[in-house]
């Protein structure tokens, strides 16, 4: 790299740009660059504002979002829909809102959008790599593949491997699942689920990449891993440790990692909350999502930052909603967990696609979400 591309990538580094945004302001097309999406059809949105960004709880470089929250313009046919369609306009778009990583959520897309339908090969890694490059946008991981075999059969362990040198080509720092590692209650089956992953993680870390998992609420259970014993031999009650913590503290801190997604997290800390014990006593233990962080703040590169609306009225206790519109305190875990280099946060809402009655609403969403999260300032007084 010449001096003057360092010192232009230091400074759109400072200013929380990405390169498409910098190479804007510089030619003089700031304004242009600071406009919203307009999508057509659609009201002209109001300019986004001008933030100072050096008191932002996440740094504008940091601001990710998995493609999952925007699957349905992934999906969309170009052909019959002037929205934007498929990876390269969806990439287009995300950059315009402000967006500086992504993660995937699987390779397909509309047959009809520039590549065709599955990128999943080396070829279409190259192409999603350029398309990526263009816009400014860096990929950090994938919810993808994970053999289901153990010891590995040769065919998932060609398709593994194959995964790897994808999320490579891409420019990944990180490959894994949306999946617990295993779906089991039982110690025995967890041991056999770390024993796995370390196999995995090795096979990530000697390809430069590493190994996360991705956990809704049920990995907050807790595990069944003390006696008496059923009809199959298996524990019935716990010790009070939860599957997930089990997990964490049983695998290797340089080989696994874990991707925590706030929102089922709260929704842990709402449902998970009676264990019974050795001595069949019913004991109370309430989740704390942000201390697991703040303990293990390396084992945590990635994170979903889903938010909730309280709602006892639902299994769940929470309806998701988009970005800064809920009751999950992200401004506090983002005092919390600071945001620098070695986090990588994704704005995630399962239910951000709108439908046939409002067909831009994840990209509305999107933008709405990343407003708010880049409204968010820091505050002195958390430790």
């Amino acid at each position: 790299m010449s001096d003057t591309h360092a010192r232009e990538d230091s400074l759109r580094r400072s200013l929380g740009l990405n390169r498409r945004q910098f190479m804007a302001a510089t030619t003089g097309m700031a304004a242009a660059a600071a406009i919203p999406l307009a999508l057509p059809g659609a009201a002209q949105a109001d300019p986004v504002p001008v933030r100072d960004e050096r008191s932002a709880l996440v740094p504008a470089s940091q601001r990710g979002i998995i493609l999952y929250t925007v699957r349905d313009a992934i999906s969309r046919n170009p052909l019959t829909s002037p929205l934007p369609s498929g990876f390269r306009k969806v990439f287009e778009a995300l950059s315009a809102i402000g967006y500086a990583q992504v993660e995937f959520a699987g390779y397909t897309q509309n047959a009809n959008s520039e590549g065709g339908a599955n990128l999943e090969t080396v070829e279409g890694a190259q192409l999603l790599r350029t398309w990526l490059d263009e816009y400014g946008l860096k990929a950090q991981g994938n919810h993808g593949f994970i053999p289901g075999s153990w010891p590995l059969s040769p065919a998932d362990l060609d398709r593994f491997q194959r995964t790897l040198e994808i999320a490579n080509i891409i420019g990944m720092e990180h490959v894994g699942t949306g999946n617990d590692p295993t779906g089991s209650n039982f110690k025995a089956d967890w041991d056999l689920a770390i024993e796995k992953w370390h196999g995995l993680g090795q096979l990530a870390q000697a390809a430069g990449l590493k190994l996360y998992t991705h956990n809704h609420d049920a990995a907050y259970n807790f595990l069944l891993d003390s006696g008496p014993l059923d009809t199959l031999g298996r524990p019935t009650r716990s010790s009070g440790i939860r599957k997930l913590e089990y997990f964490l503290s049983q695998t290797d801190k340089h080989l696994i990692f874990l991707e925590m997604d706030l929102f089922w997290a709260h929704v842990a800390q709402y449902k998970h909350t009676l264990f019974t014990a050795p001595d069949g006593s019913v004991q109370t233990d309430i989740f704390d999502p942000f201390s697991l962080v703040r303990d293990n703040q390396k084992r945590y590169p990635l994170f979903h930052i889903k938010d909730g609306k309280l709602n006892p009225a639902t299994s769940n206790g929470y309806d998701m909603v988009p970005l800064g519109t809920g009751d999950i305190g992200y401004k506090e875990f983002f005092n919390r967990v600071k945001i620098r280099d070695k986090h990588h946060p994704m704005y995630e809402q399962d239910n951000a696609p709108g439908g046939t009655a409002n067909p831009a609403q994840s990209l509305d969403y999107a933008r709405l979400s990343y407003e708010n999260w880049a409204a968010m300032k820091e505050d002195r007084y958390y430790e």
